[in-house]
């Protein structure tokens, strides 16, 4: 039997303060027997972010993006490179633990699954303030409308509309067209994979959340282009 093979692609634009920190949890996180593909996209960074990709020293996949496309581009172009039987998706900030990879990959090893989405919310209670606190309010009232939305349009039992981990058989993956180039590309993609009958397996996994002043991206008009989204694929 072939040995299972990893491809971690991590989307990054203007993240100089994380990037490092990131790529070096990567590589420490255990994936069992499986091994690992690292797969940096850059989508034209500004920052910084760029040069010190450049830098580092590894066994790493690098791509550079010509423009900035979108988080959805730099998906696909990491997407493309990618040699592994089994995907992931990793933001370049520090909100989710490599250390889940191992989990979220076991149905998908184990033939039980072809698609494992991470879940931040699934069987915690909402902390709104402190350090254990879950994300920003307003983030939160925004992913559980989207998250009802999506099981109402989709008959999905889903419980995190948007997380950063989802991983899949890489076969699978590369099958399906997305239009979308930018954040919206992981809810088009969420719609074509529910279409297309397959099911999505979600799991706990942690998570550490950043606000705006730590570099967070998405907001309020993302959600409803989300939805948007939504919409017209299920129609």
């Amino acid at each position: 039997m072939a040995q299972n093979k990893l491809s971690i692609i991590i989307p990054v634009y203007n993240e100089k303060g994380s990037i490092g920190e990131i790529v070096k949890r990567v590589d420490k996180a255990d994936t069992g027997k499986a091994a690992k593909e690292i797969i940096i996209a850059d989508d034209c960074s500004t920052d910084g972010s760029r040069e010190i990709i450049r830098k580092m020293r590894g066994n790493y996949v690098k791509v550079f993006l010509e423009k900035n496309g979108g988080k959805g581009a730099a998906l696909k172009a990491g997407i493309r490179k990618a040699t592994g039987n089994i995907i992931i998706f990793q933001d370049a900030d520090l909100e989710y633990d490599p250390n889940d990879y191992r989990k979220l990959m076991q149905p998908i090893v184990e033939g039980k699954a072809s698609i494992t989405f991470g879940s931040r919310f699934d069987g915690k209670q909402f902390v709104p303030f402190g350090k254990n606190r879950t994300m920003h309010p307003m983030h939160w009232i925004g992913n559980k409308g989207l998250v009802i939305a999506f099981n109402f349009l989709y008959g999905t039992r889903l419980t995190d509309a948007e997380p950063c981990y989802k991983m899949f058989r890489a076969d699978l993956l590369k099958k399906i067209y997305v239009k979308a180039d930018r954040f919206e590309y992981d809810i088009e993609l969420m719609c074509k994979i529910v279409k297309l009958g397959e099911k999505i397996v979600q799991m706990p996994i942690s998570y550490s959340p950043r606000d705006f002043s730590e570099g967070k991206k998405i907001n309020w008009k993302d959600g409803f282009k989300a939805l948007a989204t939504m919409i017209k694929y299920r129609f």
